[in-house]
């Protein structure tokens, strides 16, 4: 019975798991789900170093009036700075106060505010493809972060969250076509992100903003991760081929978290508030796998699969195999013999 039961619980969940992935999302989840395993080697070229870069991490080498220009390095990075906030609530008064910080730290740089009233214009004339799935995002913050991509795309500059209140000037990070800072365990956070207009890999992250829609039932998360957040930017990075001048901004060997932006935190480039307003129910629970080690998760989810598919077979198998009849009727059946005999005789 309990056999019978198991049997039928797995089987039908794989069963309509299947029916709702075609092949080329089980390709997709193939990817998303090798991050942690990837993502160094991926990486490795990609990370900013005084030994690879000639540059500072910790900006203690650069003033207040650091010019990219004065040092005859060539920016690739426009001087725009990019907030954006969707939907019908006003920014809370904290956000604004940060935006000012930021925007006093970038008095020459060119500021826009994207609202509801010029993004969906700016992605109906621009992106008409994307429109009716970017008006269909499920969570408002699948807009914003495909926003993100949109905008960069076009334009360029540096797009930053509304809780990042600045420290200083990003002008030191202009020099490379893309930055955006190191996460934990593995990717980079888009919170931050610099990027010359129409570079190939922000050209990527958007033409595969249809390929990777898709809703996980139950859990809003993994809906918005995978799908147009962190983890989706970093899986489209470790599907990138070229990394030339790509950047992902980490600390000193001795301090590999320094810039991460998770949480509350202070890094040498912002106050970070750490609202994660748009986190739902699951976040917690997701956040905890997060933080463990990846590969040992992996391996207990094997063992667990592994486990239910042998209780599968035994189940099945137990089922197939012949039953000894039972003795009553093994005696009736005698018994009807017998008489069948005895009446031949007579």
């Amino acid at each position: 019975m309990i056999c019978s039961r198991a049997r039928f619980i797995v089987v039908g969940t794989l069963a309509v798991t299947l029916l709702w992935m075609s092949s080329s999302s089980l390709l997709r989840l193939y990817y998303l789900l090798r991050l942690p395993f990837v993502w160094k080697a991926s990486a490795a070229d990609a990370i900013i170093s005084q030994q690879h870069d000639g540059f500072d991490v910790t900006f203690a080498d650069y003033d207040a009036n650091y010019s990219t220009y004065a040092t005859g390095i060539r920016p690739y990075v426009p001087r725009r700075i990019h907030h954006i906030h969707l939907g019908p609530n006003s920014p809370p008064q904290n956000w604004l106060d940060a935006r000012a910080e930021c925007l006093k730290h970038h008095e020459f740089w060119e500021a826009h505010l994207w609202t509801d009233s010029n993004a969906d214009p700016f992605v109906q004339e621009n992106y008409p493809h994307l429109y009716d799935m970017w008006t269909r995002y499920p969570f408002n913050v699948q807009r914003v972060d495909a926003l993100r991509y949109m905008i960069l795309q076009k334009y360029g500059g540096a797009v930053l969250d509304f809780d990042l209140a600045c420290k200083r000037s990003l002008e030191p990070l202009r020099q490379f076509e893309f930055v955006a800072p190191a996460a934990h365990p593995a990717g980079f956070s888009i919170g931050m992100m610099l990027a010359a207009p129409n570079n190939a890999y922000v050209q990527m992250l958007v033409d595969n903003l249809p390929v990777y829609n898709q809703v996980w039932p139950l859990v809003p998360y993994a809906t918005v991760m995978f799908s147009t957040g962190c983890h989706y930017a970093s899986t489209i990075f470790t599907l990138h081929a070229n990394h030339t001048n790509l950047r992902i901004l980490a600390g000193p060997p001795d301090q590999p978290r320094m810039h991460m932006l998770n949480g509350v935190v202070n890094t040498p480039l912002f106050r970070h508030f750490g609202s994660s307003s748009w986190h739902g129910h699951d976040a917690r629970l997701i956040k905890f796998f997060k933080d463990l080690d990846q590969r040992m998760l992996f391996a207990v989810l094997v063992l667990v699969w592994g486990a239910t598919a042998v209780l599968i077979m035994m189940c099945i198998s137990r089922r197939r195999a012949p039953r000894a009849p039972p003795p009553e009727d093994e005696e009736r059946r005698l018994s009807s013999f017998a008489l069948k005999w005895m009446t031949k005789i007579a």
